[in-house]
C-alpha cells in the first residue's frame, strides 16, 4: 500500500512540516522502485530529520488521593463511576496526580471525562475538557447592609439579573468596559465580542442561583480573618455602625455563559489536533495543549480574559441589585472552581473544585462553598492541603442523576410536596415559571456529610455560614423554550441573513423540483 500524508503523521513527522513536499519525495522513490516502508522512512528521516515518537497511555494510573467516603448504595455507586472515570483520566502521560473531592460525581459517559469533583495535575499541559464548557463557573459574595424585607430585595434581584438559556434581548443589554477590553484578535477569542455583550449580567440555568442570606459579624470571624491576614476585609465588615451585628449578602453562581462555550469549543478542537501530533491512543476528552506553544499560549491569554469577564459579569448583577435597593456595598469576594490554574510548571484542573491554598502573600484563599437552596453557603479559609493538591469541594454534589431523581418522584403532586417540603423557610423563585425537582435540596448530597469531609481530611476552615433567606434559580424550562430564546436574542442582522438564506433554500428546492419546470 502507498504511504499517504496520515502515514507520515502517525509516523511522528509534525504536520506543521511541509508534508506536500514529503510526499514528492515519497513518490519519487516509489517511482524508483522504492517500497519498503521502513526504508522509505530512513531515507525521509534523513532528508527531513527523524519522526518525534508518539507517548501513548501509561499502563497504570498516577496517584490519585480521594477525599470522599461512600455510605449508602447510591453513594457506592457514585463513587464507584467516578474513581473509573479517573482511573482512565490518570493514565494520561502529561498528568502527574489527581484528587477527588468530597462532593465528586459523573459528569459525562465518554471515556476519562473528568468528574465534577476531580482534580487534575498536568505538566507544561492545558486540558479544555478538564475545565469543562462552563470555563470560570464561580461565586461572588456581596456584604450589605438590609434595606427591606426580603421578599422585595428578591423582587430588587429578579429585574438585576436573568435566567433561562439564551441572552439578553438587544433592547435590554448591559454595557459593561470589560467588553472593550483589547482581546479580540486572541483566535479563540476572535467573533465572539456580542456574545460577552448579550451575556453580561445573564447568569443561564442548570445550577446557577442569586442566593440571598445573612451573615453574623462575630468577634470570632474579624479575629480569624485578620489572623489569615485578611485585615482589609476584617476592617470593611466591621466597617458599619455598631448596633449592626448582622450583614445581609447576595451570592451568585454562574460561569462564562455563551462567551465561555465558544472558546472552550475552539480550545478542544485545537486540543485534539494538537495531541494527534503527539500522542496515539488518547481519549477526546484528555486532549491537551503544550501550554509552551504559541496556541497554548494563546488558549492561556483567552482563559484569563473568560476569568476577568466572568467577575465583571457578577460585579454588574451586584451593582444592579444594589443600585435597585439603595444599598451601598461593604465588602466583596469570590472564587472560580471550574478553571485552571498555574503553579510553577503544573496546570491545575479543577472541575468542581475550590482553590484552597495559600496566595502570593502567604495568606490562605478565602473560599465560598454552597450546599443547597436551603442550607448556608460556608465561607471559608483554605487549608493548602497538598494530599488533595491543595483544594476544597465546591458544594454537595449528586448521588443520582436528574433523570433518574425525576423518576423516583413520578408524578406532578408529589413533586410539588417535596419541593414545599425541602424549602420551608426560604423565598424560592424560579425566573422561568416552573420549579425544578432537580434544584432542590433533595437533589444533592447530605450537607452535614459534605461538612463532615471537608474537616476530616483538612481541606478547608470553615469561618462563617451565611444563613439562607431566599434564591432565584432558573427553574424547569420546557424544551420548546430554547429555540424561541434564541430567536428573540438574535439581531436584526442575524434575522436577515437568516431569512435570506431561508429564501435561497427554498428557490433551490423549487429549481428543483420537476412541477416548476416548464418546456422551452
Amino acid at each position: 500500500m502507498k504511504i499517504t500524508i496520515n502515514d507520515l503523521i502517525e509516523a511522528g513527522w509534525d504536520q506543521d512540516l511541509v508534508l506536500a513536499e514529503m510526499m514528492e519525495k515519497v513518490k519519487s522513490y516509489e517511482e524508483r522502485g522504492i517500497c519498503d516502508r521502513k526504508y522509505l522512512y530512513k531515507l525521509l528521516a534523513k532528508d527531513f530529520g527523524k519522526p518525534q515518537p508518539k507517548v501513548g497511555l501509561r499502563q497504570e494510573p498516577a496517584e490519585v488521593a480521594e477525599a470522599i467516603r461512600a455510605e449508602s448504595d447510591e453513594e457506592k455507586e457514585n463513587v464507584a463511576r467516578v474513581r473509573r472515570r479517573m482511573s482512565e483520566l490518570l493514565k494520561v502521560p502529561v498528568i502527574e496526580r489527581g484528587a477527588v473531592m468530597p462532593d465528586a460525581c459523573p459528569s459525562g459517559a465518554g471515556e476519562a471525562c473528568i468528574p465534577v469533583g476531580g482534580v487534575v495535575a498536568a505538566q507544561h499541559a492545558i486540558i479544555p475538557s478538564a475545565h469543562s464548557a462552563d470555563i470560570c463557573c464561580s461565586m461572588f459574595a456581596s456584604f450589605y447592609v438590609k434595606r427591606s424585607r426580603v421578599s422585595n430585595e428578591l423582587d430588587a434581584l429578579t429585574a438585576a439579573t436573568r435566567f433561562g438559556p439564551g441572552g439578553r434581548h438587544y433592547d435590554h443589554l448591559v454595557d459593561h468596559p470589560v467588553n472593550d477590553e483589547d482581546v479580540w484578535d486572541n483566535p479563540f477569542l476572535s467573533g465572539l465580542k456580542d456574545y460577552g455583550r448579550v451575556h453580561m449580567a445573564d447568569q443561564g440555568d442548570g445550577n446557577h442561583f442569586a442566593y440571598l442570606g445573612e451573615v453574623e459579624v462575630s468577634d470570632a470571624l474579624l479575629t480569624r480573618l485578620r489572623l489569615a491576614g485578611h485585615e482589609d476585609l476584617a476592617a470593611a465588615l466591621r466597617g458599619v455602625p455598631e448596633e449592626v451585628t448582622t450583614l445581609r449578602v447576595l451570592v451568585t453562581h454562574h460561569g462564562s455563559r455563551g462567551l465561555g462555550a465558544h472558546v472552550f469549543k475552539r480550545g478542544h478542537k485545537a486540543a485534539l489536533k494538537a495531541t494527534q501530533k503527539v500522542a496515539r491512543g488518547i481519549p477526546e476528552a484528555a486532549a491537551w495543549l503544550d501550554a509552551r506553544s504559541d496556541e497554548g499560549k494563546n488558549y492561556w491569554e483567552a482563559l484569563q480574559y473568560v476569568s476577568l469577564w466572568t467577575r465583571a459579569n457578577h460585579e454588574a448583577i451586584h451593582e444592579r441589585f444594589l443600585n435597585g435597593i439603595g444599598a451601598a456595598k461593604v465588602a466583596s469576594f469570590g472564587n472560580e472552581h471550574n478553571f485552571v490554574w498555574q503553579r510553577g510548571d503544573l496546570y491545575l484542573h479543577g472541575k468542581g473544585a475550590t482553590p484552597a491554598w495559600r496566595d502570593e502573600r502567604g495568606r490562605p484563599l478565602l473560599g465560598l462553598i454552597p450546599l443547597n437552596m436551603a442550607e448556608p453557603i460556608l465561607m471559608v479559609l483554605g487549608a493548602d492541603e497538598e494530599e488533595f493538591l491543595s483544594f476544597a469541594p465546591h458544594g454537595a454534589g449528586r448521588n443520582v442523576s436528574r433523570t433518574k431523581l425525576r423518576s423516583q418522584y413520578g408524578d406532578e403532586a408529589t413533586r410539588k410536596n417535596v419541593i414545599a417540603h425541602h424549602t420551608q423557610g426560604i423565598d424560592v423563585r424560579w425566573f422561568c415559571g416552573k420549579p425544578d425537582l432537580t434544584e432542590t435540596p433533595v437533589a444533592y448530597k447530605s450537607a452535614e456529610q459534605v461538612k463532615k469531609r471537608i474537616a476530616e481530611f483538612g481541606l478547608a476552615e470553615v469561618v462563617a455560614e451565611i444563613r439562607p433567606l431566599g434564591c432565584i434559580m432558573a427553574g424547569d424550562i420546557p424544551r420548546v423554550d430554547w429555540k424561541k430564546r434564541r430567536r428573540e436574542m438574535l439581531s436584526p442582522k442575524q434575522k436577515r441573513q437568516i431569512q435570506h438564506r431561508a429564501e435561497r433554500r427554498t428557490n433551490k428546492q423549487q429549481m428543483n423540483d420537476p412541477r416548476h419546470w416548464q418546456d422551452d
